[in-house]
C-alpha cells in the first residue's frame, strides 16, 4: 500500500485509560482509605500520583489528544452527579461541593442510608452508579473536567482533552423522573453544561470530548431533534471550543442527523457497528467543516489488531474524509481492557504475541499514525509482526481441530421433559420446603485467611491435601452457620473460587488466564477475565467434590453452583474468529455435562447463574431477538437434560427485568433470583404489568453495601412482591453473592433476612 503520494497529517487520540493502575494501585489506595489506614489527604496524593503517571505514559507513547477527567474516585457517572449536586435527600446533603464521605456513601451506602442503584454500562461488564435526579435542579458545584485540564497542563505540560458524559446520555441513564418529562429534565441540564464548557473555553482548552454513547442506541427522530437543540445551545455558549461528540459500542442509526450537529468533531466506532457506520459514511458523506474520530482499534477486547487491515480501513475512510481531518483512536475508552501485556510471562508464546492490552493499543495507534504520515514502509516490521502473530494463533491446534458442533447439539435436548407447573408440583413434594424458602446466591466471605491459603497452594507451599483440608473446614463452618441462622436451602460457600467465571475457565479446555489482566467491574472491585482462545470442552467434573462434601454435613438441601454459558462468555475476553453464539453453545454443552455429573452424585438442586444475560443485549432493539434466541438456547442446552425432580435455579442482578421478561420465561428455570433492594424494590414493578408464573427469588438486601439492613426494609420489599404475585412462587435471598462482605455483617444480615421472612410467614394468609 503506497500511502506517501501526498502530505498527510493524521492525528491520534485516546478516549480513556484504565484507572486501576498496572498493579491495581488505585484499588488498593481506595481500600486502604475505606479501612482507615490512610486519611483523605493521603488518598488524594496517592491518586494524583497514579493519575499523572497515566497521563505521562500516554504522552510517552505518542498520543496527541490525551484524555483528562476520565480518572475517577469510583465511577464517572457518580462523578457527574456529584459535580451537579445531585445527591438524594437520604444523604442529608446541604449544598456546595459534595464531600468525600457523601460521595462514597452514595456509592456504597452508609449506616443511615442505602446506596444508590448500580447497573451495567450499556452492554459491558462495567457497573455505574445510577444518578437520582428527582426534582432537584443541577448546579455546578465544582468543574472537575476543568480541574483535570489545569492539573495536566501545570504538572506535565500536557494540553489535555477534557472528557465528560454528555447531557443526553447522562439524563437518559438517570432515574427519578417520568419518561414523559425527559425533555423538560434535559433542558434543566443545558445551563450547567453551558457554564462548564464556557469555563473550559476561558481556560484555553482546545478540544473537549463529550461522550454520548446513548446516540448509538435505538433513538427516535424526536429525540435526535432534542439533541440537536441542546447542542445548538451549547455551541452558542462556548463557540470557540472544539467539541468532539463521541459515540461508541455500536453504529449510529440517524447518521445524517448526527453529522449536522453543531460540533467540531464526530467520533464513530468502526469496530462495533463498524460496517454500518462505514456504510453511512459512504452513503451520506461527511461535512467538510468537521473532524472524524475513527475508532478503528478495538477498545473492548484484548486481541492484537491486524494493522495492515486497519490501514486499509483508514484508506477507505480517507476516500471520504481526508487524512488531515481524521483522528485515529480506539473504538471506546480503554477502561474495559487490562493495562499491559508485559507482565504476562506465563502465557503460551503464540497466545501472548496475539494480545494487546491498553498500552499495546496505544502503541498500535502510534504505528497507524506513522504509517499514514510517513508511509507504510516506515513501520514495515510492526505491520508484519501483527499479521504474523495473528496467523500463528489461527494455525494453532487450539483452533484448527474444531469439533462438529452441529452433531453435538443434536445429541443434547434443549427443553425440559415436563412443563414448569407439573415439575413444580413434583418438586414441592420432593423438597417439602416452608413457604418463602430462604437461601443465598452462592458465595460467602472470602477472608484474608482464605485468600492466603489459595496463594500458598498456588505457590506450592501447601500441598493439595493441605489445601483441600483447609477448604473443607471452611465449608464445615459455614454449613454450621447457615443451619444456625435458619436458612432453608444451603450452599457450600464457593471458598475455592477466586471468581465465578475464572474458576470454570480453569477447568475447561479452551481457556487461558493472565497474571495481571485486571479490569474494573465496579468501584474498587476488579476482575481478571479469562481468555477464550480455543474450542471449549468439558474435561472432568468441576464442582461435584465440594458440593457433595457440603451435602454430607446436613439434612437440608445444598445447591450445586455453576456459572451459566452466557455469563462465562460475556465476562471473558472472547476469541473473535467465530461467532459468540457458537462459543456460547460450546460452553453450554460443557456445562451440561457438569450438571449431569452433579445430578448423578445426588445433587438435585442446581443453580446456573446468568447475571450477564441482560447486559449482553445489543444496543439496537432490532437485534435483540437474534441475541436472546441463542442466549436462551444456550441456557436450555446446559440445563434441560435433567430429571423432573431436579430443580434448576438461576440468578440475575442489576438488570431491567421488564426488558427481557419473555426471554427469562423462556429459560424455563424453576427459580430465578433477582435484585430488588438496590433499586429499592422497583424491579417488582415488572410483575405488575407482566405475568410471570415460575419461582422467583427476591433479593431483599444489597450485598454491595457494608450496612446491615433493618428488618422493616426487607419486610416492606417482601410485602410489595406479595401484592403482585402468589406467595407460592417466592423465595427470599440476598441480591447477589456474599464473597466481598465481612463475616460479621454477613451473619447479621442473613439473620435479619430470616427474621423478616418469619414475620411474613406468620401472617401469610393476609396475602392469599
Amino acid at each position: 500500500m503506497n500511502m506517501t503520494e501526498s502530505v498527510k497529517n493524521v492525528r491520534n487520540s485516546n478516549l480513556g485509560y484504565p484507572r486501576i493502575g498496572a498493579n491495581r494501585e488505585w484499588k488498593k489506595a481506595l481500600e486502604r482509605f475505606w479501612s482507615n489506614q490512610i486519611d483523605e489527604d493521603q488518598l488524594t496524593q496517592e491518586l494524583k500520583t497514579i493519575r499523572l503517571a497515566h497521563l505521562a505514559k500516554q504522552k510517552e507513547k505518542g498520543i496527541e489528544l490525551i484524555p483528562v477527567g476520565d480518572f475517577t474516585l469510583y465511577d464517572h457517572m457518580l462523578d457527574t452527579a456529584a459535580m451537579f449536586g445531585l445527591v438524594p435527600e437520604r444523604f442529608e446533603y446541604e449544598g456546595g461541593e459534595v464531600s468525600l464521605a457523601t460521595y462514597f456513601a452514595m456509592a456504597r451506602g452508609s449506616k443511615q442510608a442505602p446506596a444508590c442503584e448500580m447497573t451495567k454500562w450499556f452492554n459491558t461488564n462495567y457497573h455505574y452508579i445510577v444518578p437520582e435526579i428527582g426534582e432537584a435542579d443541577p448546579v455546578l458545584t465544582v468543574n472537575r473536567p476543568l480541574q483535570a485540564y489545569l492539573e495536566a497542563k501545570r504538572e506535565l505540560q500536557i494540553e489535555g482533552k477534557p472528557v465528560l458524559i454528555g447531557p443526553y446520555t447522562f439524563v437518559k441513564l438517570s432515574k427519578g423522573y417520568a419518561a414523559s418529562d425527559f425533555e423538560s429534565v434535559l433542558n434543566r441540564f443545558i445551563p450547567v453544561y453551558a457554564v462548564l464548557l464556557q469555563q473550559l473555553e476561558q481556560a484555553g482548552a482546545q478540544w473537549v470530548q463529550i461522550d454520548e454513547p446513548s446516540l448509538a442506541t435505538s433513538i427516535s427522530r424526536a429525540e435526535m431533534k432534542l439533541v440537536a437543540g441542546l447542542y445548538e445551545r451549547l455551541a452558542q455558549a462556548a463557540p470557540g471550543l472544539n467539541v468532539m461528540l463521541q459515540t461508541y459500542f455500536d453504529a449510529v442509526d440517524l447518521y445524517s442527523d448526527l453529522i449536522g450537529l453543531p460540533v467540531r468533531g464526530i467520533g464513530l466506532d468502526f469496530v462495533h457497528g463498524g460496517e454500518e457506520n462505514l456504510k453511512s459514511l459512504q452513503e451520506f458523506g461527511f461535512p467538510a467543516d468537521k473532524v472524524l474520530g475513527a475508532g478503528v482499534i478495538n477498545g473492548r477486547n484484548i486481541w492484537r489488531s491486524d494493522l495492515q487491515d486497519k490501514l486499509a480501513l483508514l484508506q477507505t475512510i480517507a476516500a471520504i474524509v481526508p487524512y488531515d481531518r481524521l483522528i485515529v483512536q480506539p473504538s471506546c475508552s480503554l477502561l474495559h481492557v487490562p493495562v499491559s501485556v508485559r507482565q504476562e510471562e506465563r502465557l503460551d508464546e503464540a497466545l501472548r504475541d496475539a494480545l494487546a492490552f491498553a498500552d499495546e493499543k496505544l502503541d498500535e495507534l502510534s504505528v497507524l499514525k506513522q504509517a499514514v504520515n510517513e508511509g507504510a514502509e516506515s513501520v514495515t516490521a510492526a505491520l508484519q509482526s501483527s499479521r504474523a502473530a495473528l496467523d500463528r494463533l489461527a494455525q494453532s491446534p487450539w483452533r484448527k481441530e474444531r469439533q462438529d458442533l452441529t452433531a453435538r447439539l443434536a445429541e443434547q435436548p434443549s427443553s425440559r421433559h415436563l412443563p414448569f407447573h407439573e415439575r413444580q408440583a413434583i418438586q414441592r413434594d420432593k423438597w417439602q420446603l416452608p413457604p418463602l424458602p430462604t437461601t443465598t446466591i452462592g458465595s460467602f466471605p472470602q477472608t484474608k485467611e482464605i485468600r492466603r491459603a489459595r496463594q500458598l497452594w498456588r505457590k506450592g507451599e501447601w500441598s493439595a491435601e493441605q489445601y483441600d483440608l483447609f477448604m473443607k473446614e471452611q465449608i464445615r463452618e459455614w454449613i454450621r452457620l447457615q443451619e444456625e441462622i435458619g436458612l432453608d436451602v444451603l450452599v457450600h460457600g464457593e471458598f475455592e473460587r477466586t471468581d465465578m467465571v475464572e474458576f470454570f475457565g480453569e477447568k475447561l479446555a479452551g481457556f487461558a488466564f493472565t497474571q495481571n489482566g485486571w479490569v474494573q467491574s465496579y468501584g474498587s472491585r476488579c476482575v481478571k477475565p479469562p481468555i477464550i482462545f480455543g474450542d471449549v470442552r468439558f474435561v472432568r467434573p468441576m464442582t461435584v467434590g465440594e458440593t457433595l462434601f457440603a451435602q454430607s454435613l446436613t439434612n437440608k438441601p445444598v445447591k450445586g453452583m455453576l456459572t451459566g454459558p452466557v455469563t462465562i462468555l460475556q465476562w471473558s475476553f472472547v476469541r473473535d474468529d467465530i461467532s459468540n453464539r457458537e462459543v456460547a453453545y460450546q460452553i453450554a454443552l460443557a456445562l451440561g455435562k457438569e450438571i449431569k455429573a452433579l445430578e448423578q452424585a445426588g445433587i438435585e438442586m442446581i443453580q446456573v447463574d446468568e447475571p450477564a444475560l441482560r447486559e449482553g443485549l445489543p444496543l439496537k432493539k432490532e437485534h435483540w431477538d437474534e441475541y436472546l434466541t441463542w442466549a436462551v438456547e444456550s441456557f436450555r442446552l446446559a440445563t434441560s437434560n435433567v430429571k423432573d425432580t431436579t430443580q434448576i435455579h438461576t440468578h440475575m442482578c442489576y438488570c431491567e427485568f421488564h426488558d427481557i421478561i419473555d426471554a427469562i420465561k423462556a429459560l424455563d428455570a424453576d427459580v430465578i433470583s433477582i435484585e430488588t433492594s438496590r433499586s429499592h424494590g422497583e424491579l417488582v414493578a415488572s410483575f405488575e404489568t407482566n405475568v410471570y408464573d415460575k419461582g422467583i427469588g427476591l433479593g431483599v438486601y444489597d450485598i454491595h453495601s457494608p450496612r446491615v439492613p433493618a428488618k422493616e426494609e426487607m419486610v416492606r420489599m417482601i410485602e410489595r412482591a406479595l401484592r403482585v404475585l402468589p406467595a407460592g412462587l417466592f423465595w427470599i435471598n440476598p441480591d447477589c453473592g456474599l464473597k466481598t462482605r465481612g463475616i460479621e455483617e454477613t451473619v447479621a444480615s442473613l439473620k435479619v433476612m430470616v427474621e423478616a421472612t418469619a414475620e411474613i410467614r406468620s401472617r401469610l394468609e393476609q396475602y392469599a
